[in-house]
C-alpha cells in the first residue's frame, strides 16, 4: 500500500512500516492470524477523542488487524448556539463538507442549526467531531455507548476520562472484567491527583486509581502525557509526549503510537511524571488569572512565571530524589498550557467575570478543567505538619504549603472561595515574599525528599 486518501482528507502513508508496528504489538499481546488487536478509548474529551482518532487515521484501514472504537456517554445533546457554530464549521472546510454528503450525513446538521432536529454528542462524535473541541473536525470514529460492550474484550483501554472520573468507571469497568483470562493494557492520558490524608498523606494518581479498581498489574498499567495542545497534535502540528512505564509495555508501546509528527518516547519514572502533569495544571489556572488582571502585562507574567516556577521546583523536591531529571518535561508541559490550555483559559474567563468558581470544574465546550481538583489535593497534602519543613527565616519547623504562597491563594480563592480572584494578584506584590531564587536553593540545600508522598517506603 503505497498511500491513501481518508475520509477526513488526510493521507496516510503505507510505507512507513505502519503495518509492521501493528503486526509486531500483535504478536506481542498473543494474537494469531484472523484475531482482531481490539483497542477501546474510553471518555471522549479534546485528548481522548484525538488520541482514538491518531490511532484510527495510522492503523484503522487495517479492518482485519485491529478494531478501534472510542466510548461516549449516550444521550448528551448538543444545544442550539454549538449546532449553529457546527454548521458553519462544517462549511468551511470543503473536505468536511464533501465527506458529509457522501455519508449522507450533511442534512442532520442542517436541520439541526435551524432547530428542527436534536443532535447528541455520540451521534456527531461518528461523524468526527468532539464536543469539546467542535473547530477540529476529526476522522469519523466507531463509537459504542454501552461500557460492558466496548471494554469486556478489549486488548487496550485508553484512559481518556478526566481524573476525576477515573475510579468510578474503572471501579465500574472491573465488573465486567471479572470472567476475563487475558489481562489487558491499559493506557492513561489523565492528568490529575487525589490526596490520601490517611494513614499517611499521599498522593494518588489515575494510574494508581485505575489498578486498585480493576486488579490490573502495575506493570500493564503506563501514563502518556506531554507538552500538547490536542487540536494542533491532530492538526500535525509536531509534538512530543513520553509513555510512562513497566520496561515490558512501554517501549513496544512507544514504538505502536509514534508517528512523524507525533514521537513518543519511553521513561520508567511512571508516577512521577504523571505527578507533574498534575502539577502544571494548578499554576496554569492563576497564569491566566494573572494575564487577564494586567492586560496581558509581559512584565506581570513574567513575574509570576518565575514564582510559580519556583514553587513547583519546591514541589519537585519533595516528590523525588532525583528533581532535575524532570526539569525540562515539567517546564515544557507548563508553557504549552500556559500559552493556549484549558486551565489557563479558565483563569482568564474567572478574571474577566465570564465564569464564576460556583459553575463548577465542568466546562461547557471546554470539559472538565483538572486544575480545580488539583489546587486542593496539592495544598491539603503540603499542608500536613507530618511533612514539616524548616523555615528560611523563622527558624522553626512549617507545613511545606506555608512556603507555597500561590497555591495557598488559589486554594483560598477556588476552594474555599473566601478571596476574590484579583487577590491572586497580592502573591506577586506582597513586599515580604522571598526572592523566588532562595526558595529553589532552599530545596536543593535539604533533605526534601518525601518518599512517602508517593506511596514509597
Amino acid at each position: 500500500m503505497v498511500g491513501s486518501v481518508h475520509m477526513n482528507g488526510s493521507v496516510q502513508h503505507g510505507a512507513n512500516g505502519t503495518e509492521e508496528r501493528l503486526d509486531e504489538l500483535r504478536r506481542l499481546l498473543g494474537k494469531s492470524e484472523g484475531d482482531l488487536l481490539k483497542i477501546v478509548s474510553v471518555g471522549a474529551g479534546a485528548w481522548g477523542s484525538v488520541f482514538a482518532a491518531l490511532l484510527q487515521d495510522a492503523y484503522g484501514h487495517f479492518r482485519e488487524k485491529v478494531q478501534i472504537r472510542i466510548w461516549r456517554r449516550p444521550g448528551r445533546t448538543v444545544d442550539r448556539s454549538t449546532a449553529e457554530h457546527l454548521f458553519e464549521v462544517i462549511n468551511s472546510r470543503e473536505d468536511v463538507l464533501r465527506r458529509l454528503i457522501r455519508r449522507c450525513a450533511y442534512l442532520k446538521y442542517v436541520e439541526a442549526r435551524l432547530g428542527d432536529r436534536t443532535l447528541y454528542a455520540d451521534e456527531i462524535l461518528k461523524d468526527g467531531f468532539c464536543l469539546n473541541m467542535i473547530e477540529t473536525p476529526l476522522c469519523p470514529l466507531k463509537v459504542v455507548t454501552n461500557l460492558q460492550e466496548a471494554v469486556w474484550d478489549a486488548d487496550i483501554v485508553v484512559n481518556g476520562l478526566p481524573s476525576t472520573e477515573t475510579r468510578e468507571m474503572f471501579e465500574e469497568i472491573s465488573k465486567y472484567w471479572k470472567e476475563r483470562i487475558s489481562v489487558p493494557v491499559i493506557i492513561s492520558l489523565a492528568k490529575g491527583i487525589e490526596a490520601s490524608l490517611d494513614p499517611i498523606p499521599r498522593i494518588i494518581t489515575p494510574t494508581q486509581m485505575i489498578s486498585s479498581a480493576t486488579g490490573v498489574p502495575t506493570e500493564n498499567v503506563l501514563y502518556l502525557g506531554g507538552p500538547n495542545i490536542a487540536s494542533e497534535i491532530y492538526n500535525k502540528e509536531y509534538a512530543n509526549a513520553r509513555i510512562c512505564g513497566s520496561n515490558k509495555w512501554r517501549k513496544p508501546l512507544a514504538k505502536f503510537l509514534r508517528q512523524p509528527h507525533f514521537i513518543v518516547w519511553d521513561n520508567s519514572d511512571l508516577v512521577t511524571h504523571e505527578v507533574m502533569g498534575g502539577l502544571k495544571n494548578v499554576y496554569a489556572i492563576g497564569a491566566g488569572m494573572v494575564a487577564a488582571l494586567t492586560n496581558e502585562s509581559a512584565t506581570s507574567k513574567s513575574v509570576y512565571f518565575a514564582h510559580c516556577t519556583s514553587e513547583m521546583i519546591f514541589i519537585t523536591h519533595l516528590l523525588t530524589e532525583q528533581p532535575e531529571k524532570l526539569a525540562g518535561p515539567l517546564l515544557a508541559d507548563t508553557y504549552v498550557t500556559l500559552l493556549k490550555g484549558r486551565n489557563a483559559w479558565y483563569g482568564q474567563m474567572l478574571a474577566k467575570g465570564e465564569l464564576s468558581p460556583d459553575m463548577g470544574d465542568s466546562i461547557k465546550g471546554k470539559g472538565m478543567i483538572q486544575g480545580i481538583s488539583a489546587v486542593g489535593a496539592f495544598f491539603e497534602l503540603l499542608s500536613q505538619p507530618s511533612l514539616s519543613v524548616q523555615h528560611p527565616e523563622e527558624n522553626k519547623q512549617v507545613a511545606p504549603a506555608e512556603l507555597c504562597p500561590i497555591l495557598k491563594r488559589l486554594y483560598r480563592i477556588l476552594i474555599k472561595r473566601e478571596l476574590p480572584v484579583r487577590d491572586i494578584l497580592q502573591a506577586l506584590r506582597d513586599e515580604t515574599m522571598n526572592d523566588p531564587r532562595e526558595r529553589i536553593e532552599m530545596a536543593q540545600s535539604h533533605a526534601f525528599y518525601r518518599p512517602s508522598l508517593l506511596g514509597k517506603p
